[in-house]
């Protein structure tokens, strides 16, 4: 791993203001910070190979810091994450860490504190791998999926029957067959065995925790 690509920050903040000193805070001690002002920007410029740490905003319009951090494990986007908030409390730094957070900061931080997490999570962060062309296709196929199609997916590799799943989302049965046969199409999975496979592969679903298509 080259030392640029590892001591790169992903900074995700709403507040430009916010944004702007901590990007000249980092670069003040030689790290190269990417400023992002919202988590879909971030999102797109971020990939399975993307390496560094990201520090990211908890609230924002859009796309909170939360929901960044579901997204980037669902793309197999493995950075360390470091919440940073001005509005945090118990039920949102509980879900952050059990979600796999190295840190939770509140805002206005301690410049030293910060800059002491980024280089702890900067040590941790997993070594860069060359990534299977066939995880990644499978990975390019999931981002493409609607949220509704995901919403589908998910308990559909999972086991769920059709009846079960439209009582879920509250949908029809129709409706289910429908998006099933998209998200088939969209995964290129001729069978739901191979959609499972897939799934697996990616980190979506636990192997063991799977109920077996129902009749």
């Amino acid at each position: 791993m080259s030392l640029q690509m590892q001591h790169q920050v992903y900074v995700v903040d709403d507040d430009q203001g916010m944004l702007d000193s901590t990007v000249w805070l980092l670069e003040s001690v030689g790290l190269k910070a990417l400023p992002f002002t919202s988590g879909q920007a971030f999102l797109e410029a971020c990939d399975v190979h993307s390496q560094g740490c990201v520090l990211l905003d908890v609230r924002m319009p859009g796309m909170g810091g939360l929901n960044v951090q579901e997204a980037m494990r669902a793309r197999g986007i493995e950075m360390p994450v470091i919440f940073v908030s001005g509005h945090a409390d118990v039920p949102i730094v509980v879900r952050a860490f059990r979600a796999g957070a190295v840190d939770f900061i509140e805002k206005p931080y301690n410049e030293q504190l910060l800059l002491d997490s980024v280089q702890h999570a900067l040590s941790h962060a997993p070594a860069a791998v060359q990534a299977d062309p066939r995880l990644q296709a499978v990975e390019t196929r999931l981002a493409s999926l609607t949220p509704r199609e995901r919403d589908v997916l998910l308990p559909l590799v999972r086991g769920y029957t059709n009846r079960e799943m439209a009582e879920q989302l509250d949908i029809s049965v129709k409706t289910i067959d429908l998006y099933r046969s998209r998200v088939m199409k969209r995964m290129q999975a001729e069978t739901l065995a191979d959609l499972v496979g897939m799934a697996i592969a990616a980190g979506l679903v636990d192997a063991l925790q799977l109920r077996g298509e129902q009749p």
